[in-house]
């Protein structure tokens, strides 16, 4: 497919994009920008996470894993239901009762000024990781399809991806993303699906003769029982997905923020619930794909790609959808999906991260109403810019998985977040605020620690996703430590 046409097919893309941004930003106020005057229907919510949920790092890399760790990725997924029923019975009645527009004002209400201003930083540190992550992988994508033979800078293809969020994000904010999630999803399931009809139809299988291949099953274990010690062992995954799933969704803004655009605290768990188990499916579903792109590419003679001496299992699938003379139908359904898959976390990652530090920072809520949305704007272009610059540096030194980067980043970062709340919400006392940095650094460093030397502490154990468990563990005994009498 010529890079040109690849270009038009974004270009129409984002017309429909931009043309959604008009409708729902009629009402620019940061009522709608930040809480889409809290009127989306729970249903399109639901269908819109997702998107966000899988984002680009699930529509390439998951698969990519697969010739490695074949389907254990399914005992996080399990995980992540545990998960999710913690966030809609535990959290999500909170932030309702208390009508944040900031879930970190919790952190306030609750322990006080300066436990709310750590715990927004560390999201503020969390997600502008995470977001760089999955725009760095779209660009990346689009690098590698398009722009490189144009010889156009990695950097000036950054800067189109993100002025491109921005254009159709800056005036409704939240209220657009609902909207346009719905569609980026729908793009995101349709390429996943058709490229199994299409590479399943090359192969000359039918769908029922591929899950039943001998091919498949050197692929498709799941269940990892062996080895305690392997980041891989099963409730090892399992509690990582727990842990994973309220950590990065239920006391993550980014996530939150769309729930709490839904009309009522009813609707919000509805929303959850449901999302999360078209979610196992959709899982099992990206992980049959990847198994289904080694088959591919092994009967055919296709090498994974190796960019700078490295092997990019992420570009497994740009590769065979596009490059593999797969057909035209193929490869534009591939560019739109990775296209909607990026984004579709990228953009709610900008606009949450614009809330955050215009609500935990700067108490936007409390200036004149005259300048709140002059500020808002404000913020909203420096996050731009901010995230143009992270991008570029992880093109530097990125050297590992990006999925497998993204998880462990967040083990660090996540970790403090969930003790803080976690103290907040089963305990009834207050803290010495000047030692709670202390407290949550310290915890990040102890993570790291383990993390690092485990092997040789622990008689070869390597620690997986559970290390994020044990993060918020220690900040929680921490908070405990100093802790004052009770309120």
């Amino acid at each position: 497919m010529k890079p040109i046409y690849i270009l038009l097919l974004i270009a129409g893309y984002f017309l429909m994009l931009f043309v959604i941004s008009v409708i729902t930003g009629k009402d620019d106020s940061n009522a709608s920008f930040f809480k889409a005057n809290r009127k989306s229907p729970w249903y399109v919510v639901a269908f819109g996470m997702i998107g966000a949920t899988l984002s680009g790092v699930t529509f390439i890399s998951v698969p990519g894993t697969v010739a490695s760790q074949q389907f254990s990725y399914m005992q996080m997924v399990f995980g992540f239901v545990v998960g999710t029923f913690v966030i809609a019975y535990v959290l999500l009645p909170i932030y309702y009762k208390y009508n944040v527009t900031s879930i970190y004002e919790y952190l306030q209400i609750r322990l006080g000024k300066t436990s709310h201003k750590i715990g927004a930083f560390f999201f503020l540190l969390s997600r502008t990781i995470g977001a760089a992550f999955r725009i760095f992988l779209v660009a990346l994508a689009m690098q590698y399809l398009i722009f490189e033979q144009w010889h156009v800078p990695f950097f000036v293809t950054v800067i189109i991806s993100i002025l491109l969020i921005w254009i159709y994000t800056h005036r409704a904010g939240i209220k657009t993303i609902v909207w346009t999630d719905t569609l980026q999803t729908f793009f995101m399931l349709s390429a996943v699906l058709f490229a199994i009809y299409f590479i399943n139809q090359k192969i000359g299988w039918t769908l029922p003769e591929f899950l039943q291949s001998e091919e498949l099953i050197k692929y498709n274990k799941i269940l990892f029982t062996d080895d305690f010690k392997s980041p891989l062992y099963v409730l090892k995954s399992f509690f990582g997905g727990v842990f994973m799933a309220i950590a990065m969704t239920g006391v993550d803004q980014d996530m939150m923020q769309k729930n709490l655009t839904c009309k009522n605290l009813k609707d919000a768990q509805k929303n959850m619930i449901t999302m999360i188990l078209l979610l196992v499916v959709v899982n099992f579903i990206f992980l049959s794909l990847g198994a289904l792109l080694y088959i591919y590419a092994e009967k055919f003679g296709l090498q994974v790609p190796v960019i700078d001496g490295k092997t990019r299992t992420d570009l497994l699938f740009p590769l065979v959808a596009v490059k593999s003379g797969l057909g035209l139908p193929l490869a534009m359904v591939f560019i739109l999906g990775i296209i909607a898959a990026a984004y579709s976390s990228a953009d709610s990652a900008l606009t949450s991260l614009t809330t955050s530090y215009c609500v935990d920072f700067l108490d936007i809520e409390k200036k004149p109403k005259n300048q709140q949305k002059q500020i808002r704007k404000r913020v909203h272009i420096a996050i731009s810019i901010l995230l143009v610059v992270v991008v570029v540096i992880f093109d530097k030194l990125l050297d590992k998985s990006v999925i497998s980067g993204l998880f462990t980043i967040a083990s660090y970062t996540y970790g403090p977040l969930l003790g803080l709340f976690f103290f907040g919400i089963f305990t009834k006392y207050k803290v010495k605020e000047k030692y709670v940095l202390l407290v949550c650094l310290l915890s990040v460093a102890i993570s790291y620690l383990l993390k690092e030397n485990a092997p040789q502490w622990f008689n070869g154990y390597h620690f997986g996703f559970e290390l994020l468990g044990l993060n918020g563990l220690m900040t929680f005994f921490g908070l405990w430590l100093i802790r004052e009498k009770k309120d």
